[in-house]
């Protein structure tokens, strides 16, 4: 085989491969991508040729020193960008660029990106891009992903790409399981470094917050089976009466639980998933403080009833705010 023909079979062949790894990974932690789009695609179709010539007849393109230069300054960037090489190869913000387009394109309105750390400063470059290729600002939004710090025994572990040193995902679910992983992964905001401790991650007691929101689900579900073989079962929503209830702990239980749908708009406007995973721990130690304080299955049916429809509103919450996270609610632990 010619070497050229080799070396593109081989790398079609490690492409593939590690695509194919990285599915099985993400299949594994309870992910499913739509597209997976390939760079090749743009080039194969021409994308990055049609990019380049929209960007000249906007007529914010100028060639100097051999290469072809963008106009970016106007549009907020502090200096203009090389979108082509003085050796006439595309530099990277020229397939992004047609990237994008293809993205707007296909209908989507807003783009959300999620960029790592290293790429802050390509934001405005884009932004920019995109301007003059007449798509206001508004219509990208980049959400920049901070690295991961994983401590163990009190001390980062430390990693390096070029060493070889990784730990891989598929690691990580290995040692701590999916649940554990997604919810320490959630519980920071995303612009935020996370200090994974995996001491804590493997530990199944009240320190742990996925075995401590996760228990209290189970809790309410052990409470709810316990009144029913008691021939005591939760009242249906027209049939509850709360007029006992008091105003003590739940009431603020009943107005901590009111609180969710405004809590997941609000997440989710502002994408900032780690509110779900605070309110979820919040929701979970006022339910222990209550369950600890009050007798839920009483002698008192009304009692009982009241209590009851409080602790499966709560179960409610607690398994909907988990599976909103991808989250198991196990009914037993």
């Amino acid at each position: 085989m010619p070497e050229a023909e080799r070396l593109e079979y081989l790398k079609k062949a490690a492409i593939d491969a590690i695509v194919s790894e990285q599915k099985h990974d993400l299949e594994n932690f309870g992910v499913e991508y739509d597209r997976w789009f390939y760079e090749s695609e743009l080039r194969d179709a021409g994308a990055v040729e049609d990019a380049l010539e929209k960007l000249k007849l906007s007529g914010e393109t100028y060639e100097k020193e051999g290469a072809v230069w963008l106009k970016t300054t106007p549009h907020g960037t502090n200096d203009d960008k090389v979108i082509v090489k003085s050796d006439g190869l595309p530099t990277y913000l020229l397939p992004d660029a047609a990237y994008h387009l293809n993205k707007f394109e296909r209908g989507f309105d807003p783009v959300i990106d999620l960029w790592g750390p290293d790429h802050h400063a390509h934001i405005a470059e884009m932004h920019a891009t995109l301007d003059i290729l007449g798509y206001p600002k508004d219509r990208l939004e980049v959400q920049i992903i901070q690295q991961v710090n994983f401590i163990e025994g009190g001390k980062q572990v430390k990693m390096s790409k070029r060493a070889g040193r990784l730990v891989t995902l598929s690691e990580l679910v290995g040692d701590v399981g999916v649940d554990v992983a997604k919810f320490f992964f959630l519980m920071r905001k995303q612009a935020s470094h996370l200090d994974f401790d995996l001491d804590l991650a493997r530990e199944e007691t009240d320190e742990n917050p996925v075995f401590y929101v996760q228990y209290a689900h189970a809790r309410v579900s052990s409470l709810i089976r316990f009144a029913g073989d008691r021939g005591q079962m939760v009242p249906a929503p027209d049939d509850a009466d709360l007029s006992d209830m008091g105003v003590g702990d739940a009431c603020q239980l009943v107005l901590m639980l009111a609180d969710f749908p405004r809590l997941i708009e609000s997440a989710a406007e502002a994408r900032e998933p780690h509110r779900l995973t605070t309110y979820l721990r919040d929701v979970s130690a006022r339910f222990h403080a209550y369950y600890h304080n009050n007798r839920i299955v009483t002698d008192d049916p009304v009692t009982t009833s009241a209590r009851l429809f409080l602790s499966e509103a709560t179960r409610t919450v607690l398994r909907n705010g988990l599976v909103l996270l991808g989250i198991a609610a196990p009914e037993r632990m």
